[in-house]
């Protein structure tokens, strides 16, 4: 039997998730259950965890699945922690997680930021989930995509010759190249003719999404 916290906690990460695409950051969570420190979520989360109410995403930051939802959800309401509560006050807008920097020219580690959002106008978006990730490098200024850009990316697993994409490389390292595919062969090109492309086994490659939009920073 779960406590009314844990409940109040899963059913707004359940109405986070259906209506933004994500789940709330824990600092969102801390705040919209009351409690002084994000060790409360933890414990909470991992409550949900073992009782098989939540699973955790493996690569992926602050990624969280609702398996299932108490006999009574829609029965009652909890209270202050509505999905409203973790939701953009401009309705032209989604809220999207920030997850760090990401390398248009050497690979970098993506570094997810707990916490850090950016509004993204609903009409760069379609359906499915969106992170953003900041641009450092220039090795794809030729497809104006700018140093300190933000990538708008759509999360998916699978891409097509000719997606700009974000790719994870080794398991450790992600980097937004033109993705194309020969056989068992992948192609990572850049859009800048001083970068080479870089050639992997496919083995090595995941796709992490695709590029969406970008949003110029000034």
């Amino acid at each position: 039997m779960l406590t009314q916290k844990q409940k109040d906690l899963l059913i707004s990460i359940h109405e986070s998730v259906q209506e933004n695409g994500v789940a709330p950051s824990f600092d969102e969570m801390k705040d919209a259950l009351g409690l002084k420190s994000k060790s409360g979520i933890h414990r909470l989360i991992s409550g949900l965890v073992e009782r098989g109410y939540l699973e955790r995403l493996p690569n992926r930051a602050r990624a969280l699945e609702v398996v299932k939802l108490p006999e009574d959800y829609k029965k009652e309401t909890p209270q202050q922690t509505s999905a409203s509560v973790f939701k953009t006050e401009n309705p032209g807008v989604r809220h999207i997680p920030l997850y760090g920097k990401i390398a248009a020219g050497t690979p970098i580690d993506a570094i997810a930021h707990e916490g850090d959002y950016v509004d993204a106008p609903l009409s760069m978006l379609g359906s499915g989930e969106y992170y953003a990730l900041t641009v450092d490098g220039e090795s794809m200024i030729d497809a104006g995509i700018h140093d300190g850009d933000l990538a708008i990316i759509k999360r998916v697993e699978t891409a097509r010759t000719g997606d700009i994409v974000v790719a994870l490389v080794d398991g450790h390292h992600v980097t937004l190249k033109t993705f194309e595919r020969k056989g068992d062969t992948i192609y990572l090109k850049p859009e800048n003719k001083h970068h080479e492309v870089q050639v992997y086994d496919a083995s090595q490659i995941v796709i992490q999404g695709v590029l969406s939009s970008i949003i110029r920073q000034y």
